[in-house]
């Protein structure tokens, strides 16, 4: 005759499992007893116009329309560029790679420019006239030669 499989520690554990999961049922049973029934309504909560939770709801007469079309994600685009030529300086040139960078006058922005954006030869220190185009990495100079 073969002996049982179940020893005593497993019976043991089932006991537990089974006296545990009498428990939760007895606990959930006496929430829905002696809940106050608010239900969805008791749990909202709002936010009011300084940003903290409350849970009154909002004035109607503090409210304000906000056109969808005026949000802008992202980066915000940036306006056209004149098409007048700029002046600037050459601060950097690199014949052997033949790129380099131009400083704009008065403002002091770097703008980046290829050998075969230029119409001239030019070196570092040279003050030139040229254009800008949107390139992959932001405005380049084109058109440039010396002023």
């Amino acid at each position: 005759m073969a002996r049982s499989q179940s020893t005593f520690s497993k019976r043991e554990k089932e006991k537990k499992r089974l006296q545990k999961r009498e428990e939760k049922q007895k606990k959930k049973e006496d929430r829905k007893a002696n809940s106050s029934g608010g239900g969805f309504d008791s749990m909202i909560a709002y936010v009011d116009e300084n940003g903290m939770i409350v849970d009154t709801p909002p004035d109607p007469s503090k409210k304000h329309e906000v056109d969808a079309e005026s949000i802008e994600l992202g980066v915000p685009t940036r306006e056209d560029v004149p098409e007048e030529p700029r002046q600037g300086r050459v601060d950097f040139f690199d014949h052997s790679k033949g790129f380099g960078f131009i400083v704009q006058h008065g403002s002091q922005e770097r703008f980046f420019v290829h050998v075969s954006g230029t119409l001239e030869d030019i070196a570092e220190g040279d003050v030139v006239t040229y254009d800008l185009e949107r390139g992959p990495k932001g405005l380049n100079a084109v058109g440039v030669k010396k002023a």
